[in-house]
């Protein structure tokens, strides 16, 4: 048999072999990734809801009325009885 004619099929097995890793590495990280996209839309999911519930707090904590309450309750504050406008013109 000639040397030349077994070459060929080598380097062929060689290039399926090589070709065969290549698949499996690429599913591995294809794998990996879709892992990673699932934990990172469900940490989205979790802080899409934390936000939601924060702005609700924000918007009961900042409501006029419980704003007025504290001011009167705990900071002994009232509306004043004279109003006086003062110019900016010396």
């Amino acid at each position: 048999m000639k040397r030349g004619a077994m070459i060929m099929p080598m380097m062929l097995s060689i290039a399926v072999v090589a070709s065969a890793l290549a698949v499996i590495r690429t599913k591995h990280e294809n794998r990996a990734l879709v892992n990673d996209l699932e934990k990172l839309r469900g940490e989205q999911t979790r802080l899409d809801m934390e936000w939601a519930q924060l702005q609700l707090e924000e918007a009961t904590l900042s409501h006029n009325a419980r704003v007025d309450r504290i001011a009167r309750e705990q900071l002994g504050m009232t509306e004043p009885r004279d109003y006086v406008i003062v110019g900016d013109r010396p």
